[in-house]
């Protein structure tokens, strides 16, 4: 059996709130999970969140008013597509797969905060929008990239990580390193854009929950086709399944909807999902398209900055007495 040092196990322990699974469900330090995420992808990168431990605990607790508890948060801001706070420089890595100490720093304070708050982190590694711009490590930088990650977040417990977004390369190796260095480290993947739901199956088999990008608005009603591909994913895998980015509002670039839609559209899919016994992390478009009316000034999807949203979000928060079986 493998021996932990003492100070190390200390600082585990001191950490606390470890985020782990059951066949389909979601526990925190023991206790039934109800994942319910938003995606944060810049909050490493983002002033105004990173400006002091008080501000990322206000915007925490304000996330929680509104039924969330988990943020899905990006490694790789580095993509050339003009999102806010991204920039060549808005990635944990160096290109031989060396951390960016600074970056690691303020993850650990994010991951800290979120503790104390009881938040898990989803943290996605890799991003197929910079890996398609030509922004890639490659294979042997990634190895690294992975295992000093793992070591550096060893002691905290609420964080898991996600190897891509919306991609699969190298996936099953990056995944045993990760096993290799922390066990318990819960681990997943999204393995392709929208309607992708799976991967081969010897990354299928490693991975210790599901997060599928469910099909969106140009496939039909997804609030009918998401909750389906979630039972599917469900009755085959027996592991929690996450609808991690979900169909949404504005703008149609980057896979976003070619018609006007409503919240009643993403009420109705969470709702659905839950009732299959998914979990749900509710997608956006905040962090697209900087200076239009759709994108808060401070670059935070904040949940009463649009009213669209704020409807969803409210909902959200009505979890337990819209959905009170789930978890």
């Amino acid at each position: 059996m493998k021996t932990w040092p003492v100070l190390l196990l200390a600082a585990v322990t001191s950490a606390g709130q470890e985020i782990t699974v059951s066949g389909t469900r979601f526990f925190l330090d023991g206790k039934p999970f109800p994942f319910t995420g938003v995606s944060f992808f810049n909050a490493i990168y983002n002033r105004p969140f990173n400006e002091s431990e008080e501000a990322r605990r206000q915007w925490l607790r304000k996330f929680a008013r509104y039924g969330i508890n988990v943020l899905r948060v990006w490694a790789q801001w580095d993509n050339p597509r003009g999102f806010v706070d991204s920039c060549p420089t808005c990635t944990l890595y160096h290109s031989d797969g060396s951390l960016r100490q600074e970056h690691l720093a303020t993850l650990k304070a994010l991951l800290g905060t979120a503790a104390a708050e009881s938040f898990v982190i989803e943290l996605t590694l890799f991003s197929q929008e910079s890996w398609r711009a030509g922004i890639r490590l490659q294979e042997a930088a990634m190895e690294r990239a992975v295992e000093q990650l793992a070591r550096e977040l060893m002691p905290y417990r609420n964080v898991t990580f996600q190897i891509w977004n919306e991609f699969s390369h190298h996936t099953v190796p990056l995944i045993k390193i990760i096993k290799a260095v922390d066990a318990r480290r819960l681990v997943t993947n999204s393995p392709g854009v929208a309607g992708v739901l799976t991967a081969g199956p010897d990354e299928m088999a490693l991975l210790d929950y599901l997060t599928p990008h469910t099909s969106r608005q140009r496939a039909g009603r997804p609030w009918e086709i998401a909750p389906a591909e979630i039972r599917y994913l469900l009755a085959r895998y027996r592991k929690p399944v996450v609808d991690d980015e979900p169909a949404r509002t504005g703008t149609p670039q980057f896979g976003g909807p070619p018609e006007p839609t409503f919240p009643e559209d993403h009420i109705l899919q969470i709702y659905r999902v839950w009732q299959e016994g998914g979990y749900v992390i509710y997608h956006h478009d905040m962090f697209q398209v900087p200076g239009s009316g759709a994108v808060p000034p401070s670059g935070i999807p904040d949940p009463e900055f649009s009213a669209y949203h704020r409807r969803v979000f409210e909902f959200l928060s009505r979890r337990d007495r819209y959905a009170p079986w789930r978890p």
